[in-house]
């Protein structure tokens, strides 16, 4: 089975995550954050990643230690999900439309964190919600999860659709890039041997 359980308490956030990479994208997500509910939901959605989430974090503060520490456990517990990587694709890519916006995302599970985040967000608030947190989310994750991550905007006018884009998009590249590929399931998929 491709889970992981983690529990991670620091001064600013305590969070208990559960994921399934195998699942149907059931979720039970609470961060205190609406809006980051929203996305995190439509990133189990379209990956199908079954993902339960709790986090209290100092939102009186705002939501900046939230989104990021979110962003480090669900990459840490991807990255033990995967295990050794065997047999998985290793990448994805898509171009996603979302009304006006258009979003290109793709991903390497390379064992290798880099993160290129192209985007004009024309708010800087949805809601209550800082969008320039949105790349803290991205840059949590790919460090603890080990991946080359690109997310490049080509066209987008409304800041909503373009966050939406962003979660729907790599939901469906982390999905691709994590599927088992029969013909190479006892292999790594790297000349290397390893991807860690």
């Amino acid at each position: 089975m491709r889970e992981s359980t983690i529990r991670r308490q620091t001064a600013e956030t305590d969070i208990e995550l559960k994921l399934n990479l195998d699942g149907r994208g059931e979720n039970s997500i609470d961060t205190g954050c609406g809006f980051l509910d929203h996305m995190l939901t439509l990133f189990s959605r379209h990956g199908r990643f079954d993902l339960q989430l709790h986090c209290r974090g100092d939102v009186q503060v705002d939501y900046h230690h939230t989104a990021e520490d979110i962003g480090i456990v669900l990459g840490s517990a991807f990255a033990e999900a995967l295990g050794d990587m065997r047999g998985i694709r290793r990448y994805g890519n898509i171009l996603l439309p979302m009304d006006e916006t258009l979003m290109l995302c793709a991903v390497d599970i390379s064992g290798r964190d880099w993160l290129r985040f192209d985007a004009s967000m024309p708010q800087a608030k949805v809601g209550d919600f800082d969008t320039e947190l949105v790349k803290e989310f991205f840059l949590g994750f790919v460090r603890k999860a080990g991946i080359t991550l690109h997310l490049k905007q080509l066209s987008g006018e409304n800041t909503h659709h373009i966050i939406e884009a962003m979660f729907k998009a790599f939901g469906r590249v982390m999905a691709e890039a994590c599927a088992i590929d029969s013909a190479y399931r006892d292999e790594i998929p790297s000349t290397k041997g390893v991807l860690k």
